[in-house]
């Protein structure tokens, strides 16, 4: 009786040990997403509680082939280095290979058993009893559980090989569910490049026409950038719109509700820039009778534009450079420090690299300016963008002349899509208020648009002879010119064209030309 009350006892109490393990071990399972962060914890529990003396979790990387330990409780790392093993190798192995497990009482007697950590060395092998289990989700074995302990004939291996696998079944669901989170993960990273895709085609500056591809680019780097106080470069030719983006960029920024300063550096003489940037002091130079606030000055908290900054002489490059590093200036004149809290946003059509090159642009300006640079295409690259701006100048103009403009006629829509437009949307502009100023029957019409744009499909003026016919016409009227040239000397003028006496003759004859006409 005695006897059977102790082996209840016994079973109460390892039931008890038993619930208590698995409980911290669910605890620990839980409280990060980390597999290798909370396997460790788990292991120590096991080393803890059951008498287990080292503890083992390995991984089967599908690539390789190869199964590695990825965490370990009672091994040191080189000793985890080297637990590798293939499929259907050693005891761990086989364990992947089958997906059963297995238990072996003695290792010094399994020669399956390949102690490949060698952290068994030292010991008597006789003496440590090895179980390993299989981790699986679903059919599928990713790895195994495994754990050392002495071998003692009054421990029931079965019962910790249970234990074990329970355990095993616990980390293969916190696999699973960190799976599916990763899964769920990936799917948000997704769903957030696709909205962020939509939010580049959504943010649009209500200043700025155009929705083609090359724009949608220049809109998206606005939407970057706009919010922080880099400096930024905008570099596009002439008539591009780069005071538009410059706009844009301030009045999407921090400092909307704060200054705006724009300077053309193009438009003033050299010796007036200087003070205009800076400012200057009562006497600095004849003419100053007061003393005058800079833009930098007047743009304080705010964002002030320098258009065509390849223009910037020397001196003010000198003195831009170091507002740009240490945010300061002097008035011209004065000698007080002037702190400047302004953000600059630059724009040049000029090749800045080139100016570089030929020393006219300092370099350590460049990269100061160049922080972030935005590239404004011309039209020609994003000619889907013309009938946009072709509606939008044709309101514009219209409303401002007082005229009905009810649409563009087809003809002069080709004309815009075929021409190259050298000026850019500025040319464009300007094209669309001579025709809405021309038009009179709420029409823009292809013969209302300037003579550059005319092809001569569109002019009536198509030429309807022979290319031999055109070679002809030139070829008579160099010899006209050569004639004329020479005072109808006609050897002379055979030199002038490069070509012999009698050749000339023939020429003559042909287009019955007669040289006494030219001779003065």
């Amino acid at each position: 009786m005695r006897s059977n009350t102790k082996n209840k006892e016994f079973k109460v109490n390892r039931e008890i040990e038993e619930l208590s393990l698995l409980w911290e071990v669910s605890q620990a399972l839980g409280s990060s997403m980390n597999l290798r962060e909370v396997v460790g914890p788990v292991l120590s529990a096991l080393a803890e509680r059951m008498g287990m003396t080292r503890g083992t979790l390995t991984l089967l990387n599908r690539m390789t082939g190869e199964i590695y330990i990825d965490a370990a409780h009672g091994l040191s790392e080189n000793e985890k280095k080297r637990g590798r093993y293939k499929i259907g190798e050693g005891i761990t192995g086989k364990v992947v290979e089958t997906g059963h497990p297995l238990i072996v009482p003695r290792i010094s007697d399994e020669p399956l058993f390949l102690d490949r950590t060698r952290s068994r060395e030292n010991l008597q092998k006789k003496d440590i009893s090895f179980i390993c289990v299989p981790i699986k989700i679903g059919n599928e074995v990713i790895g195994t559980l495994s754990a050392d302990r002495l071998f003692d004939e009054s421990v029931s291996l079965k019962e910790d090989l249970r234990l074990l696998s329970i355990i095993a079944s616990m980390v293969a669901q916190a696999v699973r569910l960190r799976q599916g989170a990763q899964e769920e993960r990936e799917l948000l990273i997704q769903e957030n490049v696709r909205l962020q895709n939509e939010l580049k085609e959504r943010f649009h500056p209500t200043n700025i026409i155009g929705n083609s591809k090359a724009m949608q680019e220049v809109y998206d780097l606005i939407a970057r950038v706009s919010k922080s106080d880099a400096t930024v470069l905008i570099r596009g030719e002439s008539g591009t719109g780069k005071e538009l983006v410059a706009n844009a960029l301030h009045y999407n920024s921090l400092r909307a509700d704060k200054p705006f300063i724009k300077v053309n550096c193009a438009a003033l003489p050299e010796t007036v820039l200087e003070s205009e940037l800076f400012g200057h002091e009562k006497g600095a130079f004849t003419g100053a009778v007061s003393q005058r606030k800079g833009r930098f000055e007047m743009a304080s908290k705010g964002t002030i534009f320098l258009d065509e900054v390849g223009d910037f002489s020397p001196a003010v490059q000198i003195k831009l450079l170091r507002v740009l590093q240490e945010h300061e200036f002097e008035r011209v004149g004065g000698t007080a420090t002037i702190k400047a809290d302004v953000r600059i946003i630059a724009a040049t059509n000029r090749n800045l690299e080139s100016l570089i090159e030929k020393e006219k642009f300092r370099e350590d300006l460049y990269y100061r300016l160049n922080v972030f640079p935005i590239y404004i295409p011309p039209l020609r690259e994003r000619k889907t963008d013309i009938p946009l701006l072709a509606d939008f100048f044709a309101e514009r103009y219209a409303r401002a002349n007082h005229k009905k403009i009810l649409r563009i006629s087809t003809q002069a829509l080709d004309m815009f899509m075929s021409y190259h437009w050298p000026g850019n949307v500025r040319e464009l502009e300007n094209c669309i208020e001579r025709a809405a100023l021309l038009s009179n029957d709420g029409v823009i019409h292809g013969h209302q648009l300037p003579p550059t744009l005319q092809t001569s499909t569109y002019s009536g003026t198509i030429y309807k002879g022979t290319m031999q016919d055109s070679l002809d016409n030139l070829e008579r009227d160099l010899i006209m010119d050569a004639l004329k040239t020479s005072r109808g000397n006609m050897a002379r003028a055979a030199r002038l064209l490069g070509v012999t006496e009698r050749i000339m003759g023939l020429r003559v004859n042909k287009y019955q030309i007669d040289p006494v006409r030219f001779r003065t």
